[in-house]
């Protein structure tokens, strides 16, 4: 039985990280439209008939059309997937934005599209049942079809995405932790730091962006024109101060 005082800020959260997790862009349709957003929580979790499942967010469009169109398909990303393609489809919501213009795809079997660039392999499945789960649903399908799409790619985990390509977490993912605020002052002297509108990336001048060329010291507004956010692709033009 779990205590009454039970509180998730006692716990050490961050330890959650070693779990191993891949990277997945979860994809449904509803009529003509498609759409589809970056998870990590697929896993198989029956080995005949083969079955998996994935945690959506309720808020997602792709939850939407999992629950109206019964299939989903999962498209496993590999680790040459650039951030750019993961904010397109991570940060940015398929409500404002066409997620699939300009990108390689193709319908499956079940309607659902599969994505073709950067993908390992791909997985389409027949929605058998649903799980509530506060925030998120737990979606369960039947395999109907998978095949590996370009085997000489290594597959995407969570940990890779965090600390290689050091990705960040929306806050509607089912592996997001808030971090705990530090109290620091900002120095009155500071240059202003600014705030991605679309997924919460900080520039912060003191840094730069190093890993695409811009040395530490740069204010965002000596930003080439045509810079954009390291994390999901929005240009300069999204951002505020933060």
């Amino acid at each position: 039985m779990i205590d009454a005082d039970y509180n998730t800020e006692t716990l050490e959260l961050e330890s959650l990280f070693h779990l191993s997790y891949g990277m997945c862009v979860i994809s449904s349709k509803h009529g003509k439209q498609i759409n589809g957003c970056v998870v990590n929580t697929v896993f198989q979790i029956v080995p005949e008939p083969p079955m998996v499942a994935v945690s959506v967010n309720k808020e997602a469009l792709t939850h939407e059309f999992i629950e109206k169109s019964g299939v989903f398909a999962a498209s496993i990303l590999s680790e040459d997937a650039p951030k750019t393609y993961l904010g397109r489809f991570g940060f940015r919501s398929g409500r404002d934005f066409d997620k699939f213009r300009e990108t390689k795809y193709e319908p499956g079997r079940t309607g659902a599209p599969i994505l073709l660039y950067e993908t390992v392999s791909c997985i389409e499945a027949e929605l058998m049942h649903s799980i509530d789960v506060h925030t998120h649903t737990l979606f369960i399908g039947k395999v109907v079809a998978c095949r590996t799409i370009d085997e000489t790619k290594e597959p995407m985990t969570y940990r890779y995405y965090r600390d290689v390509k050091h990705g960040r977490t929306p806050k509607s993912a089912a592996t997001y932790i808030q971090k705990s605020k530090t109290g620091l002052k900002r120095s009155a002297k500071a240059m202003q730091k600014y705030r991605c509108i679309i997924c919460d990336y900080i520039y912060d001048p003191a840094k730069g962006d190093p890993e695409n060329n811009i040395e530490p010291g740069t204010s965002f507004d000596d930003l080439p024109d045509d810079w954009v956010c390291p994390d999901c692709g929005a240009g300069k033009d999204e951002f505020e101060p933060a």
